[in-house]
This record gives structure tokens, C-alpha cells and sequence, in this order.
């Protein structure tokens, strides 16, 4: 792509004249490579890096299936992001030459230079809020992908308009491919890593209703025997309760509930208690739910993915990829 080979370009050229290092781009069995006085870094790229995706940018590449450090390289990437990476020794270097790179006897640390921001690349229509919905219904369901619009703008609770607007620019994006029988999702992966962006970075702060914590201890301790199926609403859990529900792999510290009704009901009906520093998050459900009684009570698989994502904690991020490659291996194995 001409505006990654341009990011990555003009932050290189950058980094040199900062740092006055000899710098170098190779190629390795079709993986770009960074060298920097004779070490070597794996990049990756994303144009922008947001609290939406400033986890999934590095987890692409996990660094034990490299033998190479990993660099992170973006066009744009917000100060208290990148003290977080610096924190957390994740090494990166965006347009302007701002840098935290180290390994083994190499340290270059640049701040303070001005920082442009760059076009959003989920600025589009497809990635904002109707298109986010819609998306939803798509990849949860792809026989959702040959509804009627009409029928997608209902379950998708978004206008015709919008249905029409947003299909057109995912054919347009390479996403669907239409021909005279049917539509068909093509680049899955990299819609669902566009997808779980654009729900944090957009929809998700919308959805949230309340923050509230448990009466006491006890419910803590089994929070998954709250009696949720007897809401007078619909409950489910996402977030980390719904990913140790659906694996057995994680242990919950921070929960979250959606519903179809108001936080006051939810409040009531599990006795719970509103705190803006709780540890339980109440949000909105957006799309119309089709569970069975007999099931886990658990939002779908991509939405919990979204939620692990989303929460940039380490051990949420690896059941997210357990996630990835088991429940969500229908979708993003699709050609």
C-alpha cells in the first residue's frame, strides 16, 4: 500500500536523522525487517494506533514466533499510548520520530516531537456506528449477508438507507463479493481486526449504562451462579465471565453484563450496587439476542473477543486468540 510504504518511510528517514544510527529496511521470507546498527526488528503497521486496537496491532505477531523483536510503526500514536508502550517495553516509532526501541545494548528513547495525526482509517461509513451493527449480523451470521436490506436493517436496528450505504462500501473495500446468485465475505480476518476497532474505539462508549459492584464477597466468589435467567430482561454476560464460561481458561476479575433493559432493573434483580469504580460494567445491548434458555447466558463469540481485545490486560488477550482460533475459526478461515 502506497500510505504504509509512505508511514514507515518517512519515519525511518526520521529516526536517522535523530538518531544518527545506520538504518536499513530488508525483506526475509516476505517479512519486513528493520535493521538498526545491525539488529534486527519485525514490523508492524497500522496507520493509527488507538485504544481500540492498541492491543491487537502488537498481538498480530506473537514474539515467540519470531525470532526477531517486534517494532510497532504507525503514522499516528497518542502520548498516553505511547507511555504505555514504553511501560510495558513494547517497542515502536511513529511518523514524527517519536521512538522507545530497545534491545540488548540498543536504547533510542525520542520525545517530544510534533505528532500529526493522519486520516482515521475507519473514518468510512462501514465503521461507524450503523455500519458497526451491520457488520455484527455479518460475520455472527453469514447467511445474514444474503437477507434482504429491509430484513438486515431490522435485525440490525439501523435505517434501509444506511443497510444500502454500508454494503455498497464494503463491496467497494473489498469485503463482499457480489455476483447475480448470491453475496459472499471475503477478507475476514482483516474485517473482524476493522470490526473489534471500530467497536471500541466507536460504538462500545456508547453502549454503557453503569458501573456497579457486588453487595458483598459472596457474590463475587460465584458470581456465575447470579441468577441472571431470571431477570425480568435479557442478561448476558461478555467480557471475561463470558470468555471463562466459553473456554474454562480464564478466572474473572472485571465483568461485564449486556441487557435489553435498564440498569435500574439489572440493579434490582441481581442486587447490585451503582459505583462509578466498581468492577462491573452494564452495557446496552445493540443487536436482538436468539438464545436458548439451555444456553450459557453469554453474548456471541466475536463480542467477547472484542470485549478481551478491547481491554489491553495481557491474559485477556491470550484467551481472545484461544477465541480466534477455536469459536471464530468459522470466520476468519473463510477465503
Amino acid at each position: 500500500m502506497i500510505t504504509e510504504t509512505k508511514i514507515i518511510s518517512e519515519a525511518i528517514e526520521r529516526l536517522k536523522d535523530y538518531s544518527g544510527l545506520p538504518i536499513e529496511i530488508e525483506e526475509e521470507d516476505s517479512l519486513f525487517l528493520i535493521k538498526i546498527n545491525n539488529n534486527r526488528f519485525l514490523t508492524v503497521f497500522n496507520a493509527i494506533i488507538s485504544n481500540g486496537n492498541k492491543v491487537s496491532v502488537y498481538s498480530r505477531l506473537s514474539p515467540n514466533k519470531t525470532k526477531y523483536p517486534l517494532l510497532i510503526i504507525a503514522g499516528y500514536i497518542p502520548q498516553d499510548i505511547a507511555r504505555e508502550y514504553a511501560q510495558a517495553g513494547v517497542n515502536y516509532l511513529d511518523v514524527a520520530g517519536n521512538c522507545h526501541i530497545r534491545y540488548k545494548n540498543l536504547a533510542i528513547v525520542i520525545e517530544g516531537k510534533k505528532r500529526e495525526r493522519v486520516s482515521k482509517t475507519n473514518q468510512s461509513r462501514a465503521f461507524q456506528e450503523a455500519g458497526i451493527k451491520i457488520i455484527f449480523q455479518l460475520l455472527n451470521d453469514s447467511s445474514n449477508l444474503n437477507l434482504p436490506y429491509r430484513e438486515l436493517a431490522k435485525i440490525s436496528n439501523v435505517s434501509l438507507g444506511s443497510v444500502g450505504s454500508v454494503m455498497k462500501e464494503l463491496g467497494d473495500l473489498g469485503f463482499i463479493l457480489e455476483t447475480q446468485k448470491k453475496r459472499t465475505l471475503k477478507n475476514t480476518s482483516l474485517l473482524v481486526e476493522r470490526w473489534v476497532t471500530a467497536y471500541n474505539d466507536v460504538l462500545r462508549p456508547r453502549l454503557i449504562l453503569k458501573k456497579m459492584k457486588y453487595t458483598g464477597s459472596e457474590q463475587y466468589r460465584n458470581w456465575d451462579g447470579l441468577p441472571i435467567q431470571d431477570a425480568d430482561d435479557v442478561v448476558l454476560w461478555g467480557g471475561e465471565p463470558a470468555a471463562s464460561l466459553l473456554t474454562s481458561y480464564l478466572s474473572p476479575e472485571q465483568f461485564v453484563l449486556y441487557t435489553n433493559g435498564s440498569w435500574q432493573g439489572l440493579m434490582r434483580d441481581l442486587k447490585l450496587i451503582p459505583d462509578d469504580n466498581g468492577n462491573i460494567e452494564v452495557l446496552e445491548m445493540f443487536w436482538e439476542d436468539n438464545a436458548k434458555p439451555e444456553e450459557k447466558h453469554i453474548v456471541p463469540a466475536l463480542l467477547i473477543y472484542a470485549d478481551l481485545m478491547g481491554s489491553r490486560i495481557g491474559r485477556n488477550v491470550e484467551t481472545a486468540k484461544l477465541i480466534l482460533e477455536n469459536e471464530l475459526s468459522n470466520i476468519v478461515g473463510r477465503l
